[in-house]
């Protein structure tokens, strides 16, 4: 059944409004097991299956879009965004995808959330992949930058640190295998605004060791401290390449993270305040080791 207010389509070059109006009553390809899934889509409970993820807003899914069009399941959007989605709706009709145009309510139960952007698309979710030695002795040889993330357990912090390394270049996160630790769901992904799309996000079963083997394939294994680190970054230009470790909300770096680190370092404040929130202290210490000093 066709939710209230919604109108469907398929196959329009432009999704203009006066398409919509006219393609009002067309029926999909596969209609009752595409419209099964788009009431699984509808639910506010999370992603309809555990292997699909919802990505809101226009820059994410643009970006999702950019880098692998094919992942695109279904797409909901409003009547304003619906003017600046032809292109991508064009290919989605080609595929035989649904993409529809809906009222901002039912794109908050498809979202779960209500700020969905006016745009949801449903795409699939790869598996996190585990980090093999070899995949950190290629990295240091190609002397690429790696974030890693202990314990963060808040989505809206993944999404921001994100954000963040995306901006910065950064190609990689490494997270734990652990259920303390947030993963890349539909609300890291909407704070991202697309950053996901452009770094891997990895998995560890062990933190500590993972760490110590970054410093033996050469790296220099940096790790924030709220206190007791050293006030500046370390210069990496021309030296060794670098892993930034962050640590909790609250605990920050467990005890035997921080031992496994060459350094740690601490961002100087007023003291009025302990510390920056996770995802902002991500942001200062990545300007320092890569923009600011030049790497």
């Amino acid at each position: 059944m066709r939710p209230r207010g919604s109108t469907e389509y398929r196959g329009e070059e432009t999704p203009t409004s006066q398409a919509m109006k006219q393609k009002a009553a067309a029926v999909p390809v596969g209609a009752a097991g595409e419209n099964e899934a788009i009431a699984m889509a509808g639910s506010r409970s999370g992603p309809a299956r555990h292997d699909e993820l919802k990505i809101c807003g226009l820059a994410a899914v643009k970006a999702r879009f950019a880098r692998d069009p094919g992942s695109i399941k279904r797409l909901f959007f409003d009547h304003a965004t619906g003017q600046r989605v032809g292109v991508i709706c064009r290919v989605l009709a080609q595929q035989k995808k649904i993409y529809r145009q809906v009222e901002a309510a039912e794109l908050e139960k498809i979202s779960g959330s209500v700020h969905h952007g006016g745009i949801v698309a449903v795409v699939y979710a790869p598996p996190l992949r585990l980090v093999a030695p070899a995949d950190v002795s290629a990295w240091a040889k190609r002397g690429e930058a790696v974030l890693v993330l202990d314990r963060i357990g808040n989505a809206h912090n993944l999404g921001a640190i994100a954000r963040t390394a995306a901006f910065f270049g950064v190609p990689r996160i490494v997270i734990p295998d652990d259920t303390t630790a947030a993963r890349p769901t539909d609300a890291a992904h909407r704070v991202a605004e697309g950053g996901f799309e452009h770094l891997e996000v990895w998995q560890t079963k062990d933190l500590a060791g993972f760490a110590r083997e970054l410093a033996a394939a050469g790296y220099e294994v940096i790790g924030a401290a709220t206190r007791g680190g050293r006030p500046d970054a370390p210069q990496t230009k021309g030296r060794k390449p670098f892993a930034l470790l962050l640590g909790n909300e609250e605990q920050g770096l467990a005890p035997e993270v921080a031992a496994a680190c060459t350094r740690l370092v601490t961002i100087p404040g007023s003291g009025k305040i302990e510390s920056l929130n996770v995802s902002v202290a991500a942001a200062v210490l990545l300007w320092e080791l890569l923009a600011r000093r030049g790497q």
